[in-house]
């Protein structure tokens, strides 16, 4: 079993940067990919950004150049880096991680970001 605990959600005006944290706690030496989800109202979950172990990344389309995914597997933390954000990037945002091997992702428990036009 995996724990992860996002921070670092909150209110920004358009144009502003927010930097989200998640730690993962418990058995975290077989995490493989890490990541972002985010759900706005009304809408689906939707990928945001995940890496790999190994630091292969991936974005979504409407996030590519504005936010950056990192990842620390020593103090297995993950971090996204969100820049130039948008009112469309209000969202609630949960962390993600995965064995990689076919068994569901554990979650964090989500935290919000609000961005004013």
């Amino acid at each position: 079993q995996v724990q992860l605990v996002e921070s670092g959600g909150g209110l920004v005006q358009a144009g502003g940067s927010l930097r989200l944290s998640c730690a993962a706690s418990g058995n975290t030496r077989s995490l493989a990919g890490m990541g972002w989800y985010r759900q706005a109202p009304g809408k689906q979950r939707e990928l945001v950004a995940g890496i790999s172990r190994g630091g292969s990344t991936r974005y979504a389309d409407s996030v590519k150049g504005r936010f950056t995914i990192s990842r620390d597997n020593a103090k297995n933390t993950v971090v996204l880096q969100m820049n130039s954000l948008k009112p469309e990037d209000t969202a609630v945002y949960y962390c993600y991680g995965g064995y990689g091997d076919g068994s569901d992702n554990f979650w964090g428990q989500g935290t919000q970001v609000t961005v004013s036009s």
